[in-house]
């Protein structure tokens, strides 16, 4: 059975389950605490499974995958039944670009190991984190809005009317802006895409609410 070592708040971890779920994948869930402890994801035994001491990882039999867009289109690859990515190139490419505006764009600067070097290396206030985070957000979302708002491969997700590695990416973010209070007023496609998205047991499944280490 495939094993995932998640943590129930990480938006790279959500991606992954939303993926698995959508593939109806069996998984065994392995929680690793970013934060317990200083960070279980530090320990040397997590490390010798993962170098970059991130979540998630996927293990699947003798090989460990790290960084959740590789782990997608590897589970694509290998049980493509149930597809995230378009059959032809161009399709394949918006979605990825759209998966990557949050992956590229909006992730890296706003991840936790980002956060906690604000606030303990260089000394900034939660107020200013928190400006921080919500201004790199809106940045990320306001081009995703414009895209999905005027482009018309849009559909009733981000690419058509079946789920796609986009909305793998995309609700996790969703989540986390919500975490932060943004105000998702100005972004009506993207509310509407994440109220559809929400009625699949497939993301409902993968919410950090529903998952063991929920705190």
């Amino acid at each position: 059975m495939l094993r995932l070592y998640t943590y129930f708040r990480s938006s790279a971890a959500y991606r992954v389950r939303i993926g698995l779920n959508l593939k109806g994948l069996a998984y065994e869930s392995v929680p690793v605490h970013l934060v317990r402890g200083g960070g279980e994801h530090l320990s040397d035994a997590y490390r010798a499974l993962n170098a970059g001491a991130m979540v998630p990882t996927l293990v699947d039999g003798d090989a460990a995958l790290g960084q959740s867009l590789a782990i997608l289109e590897y589970l694509d690859e290998t049980h493509p039944a149930v597809p995230l990515l378009p059959v032809h190139p161009l399709g394949r490419a918006r979605v990825r670009s759209l998966a990557l505006t949050v992956a590229c764009e909006i992730h890296p600067i706003n991840n936790l190991r980002v956060l906690k070097y604000l606030t303990g290396t260089l000394g900034v206030g939660e107020k200013m984190k928190s400006e921080w985070y919500r201004h790199w957000v809106t940045e990320g979302l306001a081009i995703l809005e414009t895209r999905l708002a005027c482009e018309p491969q849009t559909g009733r997700y981000c690419h058509g009317d079946t789920p796609t590695l986009a909305d793998c990416f995309l609700i996790p973010q969703v989540y986390n802006a919500q975490r932060f209070h943004v105000d998702l007023a100005p972004y009506p496609a993207i509310r509407r895409i994440h109220a559809a998205c929400a009625n699949l047991p497939a993301f409902s499944a993968a919410h950090p609410a529903r998952q063991p280490d929920a705190e």
